[in-house]
């Protein structure tokens, strides 16, 4: 069968979707998967056949269609309604690129990332069933809502009123720490990935100092949350560490790097099993890596509606959640040293990772996946 994935905006949410893409390819099946034109270096990186429907990015659809720039509040449920629409935006941009791919393709399925609202709106077009991949990483149901009235005039044009219910929905966020809201999903067992490099042996073996390794995410630039990641490395420089920097390239070359300290666009999914610590933005691609490897997390959420997750992870014991209105250096490095030397934390981070375990792998739900094809086509024949 084909199966079409409507990837989501940036590295971060492309990630976790390869993962079930590439099983479903190794169980014989035909994928393509789309996105804008910033996440195919890391869909082709994957081996994955991938198509960009725009070349417009997230920062890009802060422009509404007047051509108005919507300032995006700081807090409260407006800013999650500026950013639905931004999504919103998003998919009105890829939505006629979609539509002729499907109509030239013909999928059989749609597996549609939580915040690529084109992927229902396409999967109705074709009259097939579609599947939503969630990370319950940021995914409020304001922001959905606020996506699907931004699109109004694409759902008009098929004879829409609303957004179409998928045949069933995916999770990556282990059973214990999902959001208590969240619709009934699968479990889908988080396989981390990332963009490769050859590797060398300091990647896979570590010294006789403590491993830490410190994120922004994949969007940080020069000009752009640059002095957030800054002003992390500096916090947890001093320490008698082994420090890692994940970022792009061009970022690392910027950063002022204590000695020994290594910087760059690192494979996290090599170097997750090696670290003892890592401190990060609370992002969903690092955080889903660090449960499956049962590394404690510093969570330092700058963006909101990423502390959610994080209390609810440290809850358990497997974190810290630090404020950032209180990140001073203090609190970051004493949480660190905290979690080095308390093998509480270890502990419970080591059993998340059990629960992530005992998950279904992507080739498990690959046959779910199977099986809802087969009932449309069941249902189709009758007709």
């Amino acid at each position: 069968m084909k199966i079409l994935f409507v990837g989501g905006n940036g590295a971060g949410t492309i990630f976790p979707d390869i993962p079930l893409a590439q099983a479903a390819r190794n169980a014989g099946h035909e994928v393509i998967m789309t996105g804008p034109e910033v996440t195919m270096s890391a869909i082709l990186g994957s081996g994955i056949p991938a198509v960009s429907v725009t070349e417009r990015t997230i920062q890009d659809c802060r422009v509404n269609r007047e051509g108005v720039l919507v300032p995006t509040p700081a807090r409260g449920p407006e800013r999650n309604i500026a950013i639905g629409r931004m999504f919103g935006r998003l998919a009105a941009h890829s939505f006629d690129a979609l539509i002729d791919l499907v109509e030239q393709w013909r999928p059989d399925l749609v597996v549609s990332n939580v915040l690529a609202y084109a992927g229902p709106l396409v999967a109705h077009h074709a009259g097939v069933p579609w599947v939503r991949f969630a990370t319950d990483i940021a995914e409020p149901l304001d922001i959905d809502l606020a996506a699907a009235a931004e699109l109004a005039p694409e759902m008009e044009r098929l004879g829409l009123h609303g957004t179409p219910p998928p045949a069933f929905s995916v999770t990556l966020m282990p059973e214990s720490v999902r959001p208590p809201t969240a619709p009934v999903a699968l479990p889908l067992r988080h396989i981390p990935c990332s963009t490769q490099s050859a590797l060398e042996p300091w990647m896979y073996t570590k010294g006789d100092r403590p491993r830490v390794l410190v994120s922004a995410g994949s969007r940080v630039t020069p000009d752009d949350d640059f002095d957030l990641l800054n002003g992390l490395v500096e916090k947890v420089a001093p320490l008698d560490i082994e420090l890692l920097i994940a970022t792009p390239d061009d970022v690392a070359a910027r950063l002022e790097l204590p000695e020994g300290a290594r910087a760059g666009w690192l494979p996290v999914d090599v170097l997750a099993p090696t670290c003892d610590v890592m401190v990060h933005h609370a992002g969903g691609n690092i955080t889903l890596t660090c449960l499956a490897n049962g590394v404690p997390q510093v969570f330092v959420p700058y963006l909101p509606g990423l502390e959610e997750h994080s209390a609810r992870i440290a809850d358990q014991g497997a974190a810290r959640l630090i404020d950032p209105d209180d990140d001073s250096a203090a609190n970051i490095a004493g949480a660190v040293r905290d979690l080095l030397e308390d093998p509480s934390y270890r502990t419970a981070a080591l059993r998340l990772r059990d629960e992530v375990e005992r998950m279904p792998v992507p080739a498990q739900v690959v046959r779910d996946l199977e099986r809802v094809v087969a009932a449309h086509r069941e249902s189709t024949a009758a007709k």
